[in-house]
């Protein structure tokens, strides 16, 4: 069997790297009003930005290093995911890029980033190194007051209790990758998920991805993207290859997830690799940056590649980031929050420290809302009308509704991430893609901007100052059925704590036994029985 091209199967069930390069999320946002941006004001000015499905934090960490550009401001992000993984990886992410200096140096830290993030195996320190966080956070989930204590940035207020009580288990199958390291055998399940994907192409596995990387990759506009570091992912699952090759053979635990599956008429909970297997992390981070000289050319060919790239672009988002230091404690109370007030409200009140310089960028939080609800999130009056800029990955677009939309401020802008790098698809499904973003927006009650920059990236609108919500569910069910699009990754979508437990919550790993090893149809890979 060979996956039909245009089906969307390398996109996988979850995602763990975006499809498009970092953004700075206040220049996508509306300015700071002008009579808010005098310093003497008693309020600093807030932005609330609501992400649906960023899954690797790239523009939150772009947005956070480059805060000392704009106005000051206080920088509130509420980030919605659609399993509890990709939590975890955003509190990993984030511990280690806002790690003390004297803990962990500039390169070291930029290197052991980039492995975790992106590479399939890991070295042996840098493995270490995440069963070390792991561990830590582990014990920190369950314990509210530590947790404010240790990560101010943070806040799991929203989540629920067996959401907080599946995180804590994620973080222990992280942690215990020393003693039971062949409960994730990564080389294995990646190559057997590359055998399903490719079918009768796999023995023309080179061939292929080079195909794809040039014809397809490349004619998007991701030159820099070299073939023998495009080849390698492919094969291997490791994206950059900082050292030598022989000294990557750990499995990297983050990339693991859960799934249910049906397994000779038995509901298991089965642990595996379901992520991207076409595109690689290279958009991210790798494709475009500040320092120009870094795109140039050289006889037709770029001089530098995008894992040179996306090395230089992390480290400068370090540098920049340890520049202005550790964020204060802004977090409060959920009760705090739905009525506007946290730690920085009564500061500014009562006066702002004088530790905080001019340069220095406004407070920030990292507040994650439970899993599956984005459907729900308009119902609660403190998210209603409240967020100025909304941000929805091209995996989460089937979320995008007039519900959701109510729950952006009048005058707010939606960015909507495209499918260009999903290597999946033809010109023709990308092009219905964009199209459909455009009414499911439009449905949402956003339009475009009238002098907005073309993309083939992102899809950009904003919220009418005088938007109540007119837009009903009939406007959706008048329009065309989505195009084939997305349509099998788009289905495979796991929410698993919709309506039910989490597939490797301790409940299940209590009742499944532990003795099978075969392979469910379809799914390309050896689940486990946890």
């Amino acid at each position: 069997m060979t996956t039909p091209a245009g089906s969307g199967a390398g996109f996988g069930s979850v995602s763990w790297w975006g499809l498009s390069p970092a953004l700075d999320l206040q220049a996508e946002s509306p300015p700071v009003d002008s009579d808010l941006r005098d310093n003497t004001e008693p309020r600093t000015p807030e932005l609330d930005v609501l992400l649906v499905g960023s899954v690797d934090g790239r523009h939150l960490l772009r947005t956070l290093a480059r805060a000392a550009l704009w106005p000051r401001r206080r920088l509130h992000f509420y980030v919605l995911e659609n399993n509890l993984e990709a939590v975890a990886r955003h509190m990993l992410i984030f511990s280690l890029a806002l790690e003390e200096p004297e803990k962990m140096g500039l390169q070291e830290r930029s290197e052991t980033f980039l492995e975790v993030w992106g590479n399939a195996l890991l070295r042996p320190q840098v493995a270490a190194f995440v069963r070390a966080q792991a561990d830590r956070l582990a014990h920190l989930v369950p314990e509210p007051d530590r947790l404010e204590e240790q990560l101010p940035w943070l806040s799991l207020g929203a989540l629920k209790f067996r959401e907080r009580d599946a995180l804590e288990a994620v973080f222990r199958f992280w942690a215990g990758g020393e003693k039971d390291p062949e409960a994730f055998p990564m080389s294995r399940f990646w190559d057997s998920r590359l055998r399903h994907y490719l079918g009768s192409r796999y023995d023309a596995r080179h061939g292929v991805s080079d195909w794809d990387l040039h014809m397809k990759l490349h004619d998007r506009g991701a030159r820099v993207i070299h073939s023998r570091e495009f080849r390698r992912w492919r094969d291997t699952g490791v994206a950059f290859e900082l050292r030598d090759s022989s000294a990557y053979h750990v499995p990297n635990r983050t990339l693991a997830s859960g799934r249910f599956l049906s397994h000779h008429g038995e509901r298991i909970a089965a642990r595996g690799y379901w992520g991207d297997i076409a595109t690689g992390p290279f958009v991210a981070f790798g494709i475009e940056t500040d320092d120009e000289s870094l795109l140039r050319t050289s006889n037709g060919q770029p001089v530098k590649t995008a894992g040179e790239i996306t090395q230089h672009n992390v480290t400068e988002l370090f540098r920049e980031m340890a520049a202005w230091g550790r964020p204060r404690n802004t977090q409060g109370t959920p009760e705090q929050m739905c009525h506007g007030e946290d730690h920085g409200d009564r500061e500014d009140r009562e006066g702002a420290s004088p530790e905080r310089t001019a340069s220095a960028p406004g407070f920030f939080t990292v507040r994650f809302l439970p899993i599956g609800s984005a459907e729900t999130l308009h119902h609660k009056s403190c998210y209603k009308g409240r967020f100025q800029l909304l941000y929805v990955a091209c995996g989460m677009v089937h979320l995008l509704s007039p519900d959701l939309g109510a729950c952006v401020a009048p005058g707010g802008r939606l960015v909507v991430e495209l499918a260009r790098y999903l290597v999946d698809l033809r010109q023709e499904q990308l092009q219905g893609f964009a199209a459909r973003v455009g009414e499911l927006a439009q449905a949402a009650g956003f339009t475009p901007p009238t002098q907005a920059r073309p993309s083939e990236t992102f899809a950009r609108f904003c919220k009418a100052l005088d938007s109540a919500g007119q837009h009903t569910d009939s406007a959706l069910e008048s329009m065309t059925p989505p195009p084939d699009t997305l349509a099998l990754a788009l289905e495979n979508q796991s929410q698993p704590l919709k309506g039910g437990p989490h597939p490797l919550s301790p409940s299940n790993c209590a009742q499944n036994p532990s003795n099978s090893s075969s392979t469910p149809q379809g799914s390309g890979l050896h689940p486990q029985r946890v």
